[in-house]
């Protein structure tokens, strides 16, 4: 009889732990969702290799609200798994919205991968990765981006890179847009922002991040390449700078607030390494260092309010700030590599727009001219070579010999007066200038940029699509590529333009 109460009892409280109920979890964006992905809807990514480690990425989607999901990662060196390098279980929850990230160790140099993960009796998609190499190499391919909107268009261009044998995706910022529906877009072809409102809470930034996932052009991308990233402005507000933004009022709240909330969303849904400084460097063996500057969030003072304001030349005002000054300088002056690449949101070469004269230009270099004077000289002083400015944010395409002082000292057949390269990538899908212009009225204004600015050997403010960087011990060479359509998903595009430029030179040809 005791044994048959004792029974009774355990099988009560299995029955209770089983016949337990969570409340269902609730997801704006699952409209989206591919039924057949369950529950790793939003893909799988990887980014910030290193010579011997990767960070791994992906989200569980569970249909109820769990308090906790175990997670298994696999890493192995061929697709069917069966020679696994390493592994690992962990648990994610709500309050890293259910993403989960690892550091995957034990790697070699320069090598691909494959990966996975497991949950809630489901596998995820196989991710391919790679590490950096740690030796020479013949070349080096990246990948450069920014500036992708949903409401814009479809993610064409990250879905061709995802064919692309490349080492890495650099992507220098604005991978989500804060914006209400309709305030910045093209709605008429049916992609609508979640949530629909401007994004200001830690929720309004997880779901925006949720929904750009799963555009099928980033789900490629994420699962072909590891991704390098930086944020620029619009991952937390139009033109940020450290205490404040355009975009953000004062009936929005507390700026550090806002700010605090976007980073961390950023930092759950992206698959970078997280530590105290966003700004970091990656070596890719003798070729290439790469170096990623946060001109944001670190220190950047208040933006000026045009050329003509006395603000613009005090000494104090700052893009990056002391500290991250004085590490990139370090770090340019002790490298040993053959190219120094400098992953920078936005404009750094001095660029004359007085032909517009209602042109603001201060959110780039052009508006703290004092500190990229500084950085100029002491590239200069030092002797340091082949430096490479990768820029994004300006929804257009740029290739300069970069001259950070006057113009007039620039010598454009000889490019004495220059002292490194700089490529502008376009924009993946934000607007570019003919989409605010008549057509006619954007190619001027490529023209009239040429015109005053002979240090700039390539301009086009119309089409979308990246920039492929191709590094060789002797030269470097950039491509620009850009699609034929946002409207719809395709895949047709085109390469328009090639430049290189040799080692120990700063001319484009």
């Amino acid at each position: 009889m005791r044994y048959c109460i004792i029974l009774l009892s355990v099988l009560a409280i299995s029955c209770s732990k089983r016949e337990k109920k969570y409340a269902p979890l609730t997801e704006p964006v699952s409209v989206l969702f591919d039924s057949s992905l369950k529950p790793f809807y939003h893909g799988v990514a990887s980014g910030d290799p290193l010579h011997d480690r990767v960070i791994l990425w992906t989200r569980v989607t569970p249909e109820d609200s769990l308090p906790s999901i175990d997670v298994t990662w696999e890493i192995a060196e061929d697709e069917s798994f069966s020679s696994l390098v390493n592994s690992g279980t962990l648990t994610t929850n709500p309050d890293r919205d259910y993403t989960v990230k690892v550091d995957a160790t034990g790697l070699s140099p320069d090598k691909h991968y494959f990966y996975r993960f497991k949950a809630l009796d489901g596998t995820s998609m196989t991710g391919r990765t790679k590490t950096a190499p740690a030796g020479g190499r013949d070349s080096l391919t990246f990948a450069v981006v920014s500036c992708s909107n949903w409401e814009f268009g479809y993610f064409n261009a990250y879905a061709n890179i995802a064919e692309k044998n490349v080492d890495a995706v650099l992507h220098l910022g604005d991978y989500i847009y804060e914006y209400a529906t309709g305030k910045y877009g093209d709605t008429t072809i049916g992609r609508i922002n979640l949530p629909v409102h401007e994004i200001v809470t830690l929720q309004d930034y997880r779901t925006r991040h949720s929904q750009y996932r799963l555009d099928e052009g980033l789900r490629k991308i994420s699962i072909a390449h590891p991704f390098i990233t930086i944020w620029d402005d619009h991952e937390v507000a139009n033109d940020t700078y450290a205490e404040g933004a355009q975009n953000h009022q004062p009936e929005e709240g507390d700026f550090n607030v806002r700010k605090a909330v976007a980073k961390q969303a950023y930092y759950e849904w992206l698959p970078i390494r997280e530590g105290e400084k966003h700004y970091r460097s990656f070596s890719y063996g003798t070729l290439a260092d790469v170096i990623m500057l946060d001109e944001r969030l670190e220190a950047r003072t208040k933006q000026a309010e045009g050329k003509d304001d006395p603000e613009l030349w005090n000494t104090e005002r700052t893009m990056l700030g002391k500290e991250q000054r004085d590490w990139l300088l370090a770090k340019l002056k002790n490298s040993t590599a053959t190219w120094k690449v400098i992953g920078n949101q936005v404009i750094f070469s001095v660029v004359d727009e007085s032909f517009r004269p209602n042109a603001k230009g201060t959110d780039s270099w052009n508006g703290y001219p004092v500190e990229r004077t500084f950085i100029a000289d002491h590239i200069i002083h030092d002797s340091i070579q082949d430096v490479i400015f990768l820029t994004g944010d300006t929804h257009a395409s740029w290739a300069f010999e970069v001259v950070a002082f006057d113009l007039k000292k620039y010598n454009s057949k000889t490019s004495a007066g220059a002292f490194a390269v700089e490529f502008g990538t376009p924009s993946i899908s934000s607007s570019n200038w003919d989409e605010f212009y008549p057509l006619d009225t954007a190619k001027l204004g490529e023209q009239l940029y040429q015109k005053f600015n002979p240090h700039l050997k390539y301009v086009n403010g119309i089409d979308h699509g990246y920039l492929l960087l191709t590094l060789y011990p002797d030269r470097a060479k950039s491509e620009w590529y850009y699609v034929e359509t946002l409207r719809e998903i395709n895949l047709s595009e085109r390469k328009i333009k090639t430049l290189e430029v040799n080692k120990g030179t700063t001319k484009l040809k």
